[in-house]
């Protein structure tokens, strides 16, 4: 996959599954910030506008933003590399805010069934990143393709997306501003 193509995809990603337990947490946008800011994975010039830009899209398509990124997923062929960095991004943004819902894992699993890569290869390059990553991301609950197909139309039969309201200017700079424990205005 080409790399600007990779990195709104990748930037889609973290965003994907920031919003998919419908909830956005002050954190959840810190990490996508300092993480442009120290690897410039997303390719980001104007965060507040790209990520505007991505509020104004699932505020407008709901769970079918969501439904079109995981077909994105599919429809592409993604070196290990990349796939490797989609499984790390996701799981980052899941721990983000410190409360790893059970709708995150159902939609990572979603997510990960989409990927052509083994779990020795994910053990392998990310098992000393994250503690629970068999346990609660790898784990075999997803037998069949028929059972991924029921767990999605499971997910989304029971996820509600709310209308996020978008990012005003003072509330850019996350990764400065000292956590209070308040959920910024979005």
């Amino acid at each position: 996959m080409e790399q600007l193509n990779f990195k709104k995809l990748i930037l889609k990603t973290a965003f994907s599954c920031m919003a998919c337990d419908g909830d956005i947490d002050k954190a959840e946008l810190a990490l996508i910030q300092k993480t442009e800011e120290k690897e410039q994975l997303f390719g980001i010039s104007d965060f507040s506008n790209q990520i505007n830009l991505l509020f104004n899209e699932i505020n407008n398509s709901g769970k079918d933003f969501l439904r079109d990124y995981l077909k994105e997923l599919e429809n592409n062929d993604f070196s290990t590399e990349q796939l490797l960095k989609i499984i790390e991004v996701s799981i980052k943004m899941i721990k983000a805010d410190k409360i790893e819902k059970y709708s995150e894992f159902k939609f990572f699993k979603i997510l990960r069934g989409k990927l052509n890569i083994s779990d020795e290869e994910i053990i392998k390059k990310l098992g000393d990143q994250f503690d629970n990553l068999e346990s609660d991301y790898l784990s075999q609950d997803i037998i069949s393709s028929k059972y991924l197909d029921i767990l999605q139309e499971d997910y989304f039969s029971s996820i509600v997306i709310p209308v996020f309201e978008l990012l005003e200017s003072n509330d850019v700079d996350f990764v400065n501003k000292k956590d209070d424990g308040n959920k910024p205005k979005l």
